[in-house]
């Protein structure tokens, strides 16, 4: 058991092979630090291990609307509040990751194809403490956020894909409508940024 662990993602959107992977480095530590990668477009940068990830169509949600995600995703699967921390992670951008992370704890990976590989590598490269959660092909990846946006976009079932927090909540925000927008913007001409979601009131 970990005294910090350190996990990362986009989050965009949040699903359930998100909290599996959540749930289990969570389990590893006693508390679990999430950092938000992509947090914002100038702390995003583009990598050829996997361009697609920097596209605004592939993050429509904001660093505050997927913090809203994690919170009350996890609170809901019974993480208390003070056993987890969610912070933004330029991951594109190690030199920073003093200023967001403890470079002391664990960061927690699962793998699928060359940019989980480059990651670690990364990670390794810093010489920081690294723990793969499992290492698995594309085709057994599962539940893919491309495919839930995808979804959205076409009118498609997707609530079933994701915790019933998230569906509240993008659904809330109207997602499905920011993506059909971002999409039909994306054929059109350069996207805009995308929308904030209402404040919370909590």
């Amino acid at each position: 058991m970990h005294e910090t662990g350190v996990i990362h993602g986009r989050f965009q959107v949040l699903h359930n092979d998100h909290m599996r992977y959540l749930l289990a480095g969570r389990a590893r530590c006693r508390h679990l630090v999430v950092g938000i990668t992509n947090p914002s477009p100038e702390l995003t940068r583009a990598d050829p291990a996997d361009a697609a990830r920097s596209t605004p169509e592939a993050n429509p949600l904001t660093y505050w609307e997927r913090y809203r995600l994690l919170r009350d995703c996890l609170t809901a699967a019974g993480v208390a509040e003070k056993n987890f921390s969610v912070v933004p992670l330029p991951i594109n951008m190690p030199e920073s990751f003093q200023y967001y992370v403890p470079l002391d704890g664990a960061f927690f990976l699962s793998i699928y194809d060359d940019w989980g590989r480059k990651k670690l590598r990364t990670l390794r490269g810093l010489g920081l403490t690294t723990e793969v959660l499992w290492e698995l092909p594309p085709e057994k990846k599962g539940i893919s956020a491309t495919d839930v946006r995808r979804r959205m976009v076409l009118g498609e079932p997707w609530e079933h894909l994701v915790p019933q927090a998230s569906a509240r909540l993008l659904r809330a925000w109207d997602v499905p409508a920011r993506l059909a927008a971002l999409a039909a913007q994306g054929a059109a001409g350069p996207p805009a940024r995308p929308l904030t979601g209402p404040p919370d009131n909590r």
